[in-house]
């Protein structure tokens, strides 16, 4: 008859080709630390990565390196805000730092005039899209006072309808600009994974 084995030693024997790997831990624990740096990054430009990037051993900065890009190549999208504006471009010096050569600084300057162009646009889209609308509101609104017989304002953007109309011309615009995000952010890629 056959030995009756314990549940430590079938885990035992199936665990017992699996030998840890020193290289791939580093390689692992390298790309979290690029993603910490570029977080950090993002948060404090002024610091830069140049530093991080020199001190590393060179079996490690790639896998440093593919960590910082996963993380600034992200940012690489269309802004909602003025706010969004200053993200996008200490990102675009972030990835400098890790894509060799000057194609993605020219690349990501002309992104740049795109993304100040975008968000002049949106603002007249925003303005224009209000005024075209405004009649209709003014009509809700006299309906609603004449009903309840108080005034009432509405405003836009709890109104379904303006919404709806709003989020349409707003994502036509946006639709415009987001190919060429596509494009910065694939061609990043190409020549990130070029080095």
């Amino acid at each position: 008859m056959g030995r009756i084995k314990s549940a430590l030693e079938l885990a035992l024997e199936r665990t017992e080709s699996v030998k840890s790997d020193k290289g791939s831990i580093d390689q692992f624990e390298a790309k979290q630390r690029g993603k910490k740096l570029a977080n950090a990054f993002l948060e404090n430009p002024k610091d830069g990565l140049e530093g991080e990037l020199k001190k590393t051993p060179k079996e490690e900065l790639g896998a440093l390196k593919q960590g910082i890009f996963d993380v600034l190549i992200a940012q690489v999208t269309l802004p909602f805000t003025k706010d969004d504006e200053k993200r996008i471009e200490v990102a675009g010096k972030g990835l400098q730092a890790v894509i060799p050569g000057p194609q993605f600084g020219m690349l990501y300057k002309q992104f740049l005039q795109a993304v100040s162009q975008y968000l002049g646009e949106m603002a007249h889209y925003d303005e224009a899209i209000r005024r075209q609308y405004a009649p209709k509101l003014r009509q809700k609104e006299e309906e609603l006072t004449r009903r309840y017989g108080r005034a009432v304002k509405i405003d836009p953007l709890q109104d379904p309808e303006f919404l709806a109309y709003y989020n349409q011309n707003m994502n036509a615009l946006k639709g415009n600009y987001q190919a060429l995000a596509d494009q910065v952010r694939e061609q990043a890629t190409e020549l990130f994974e070029g080095r």
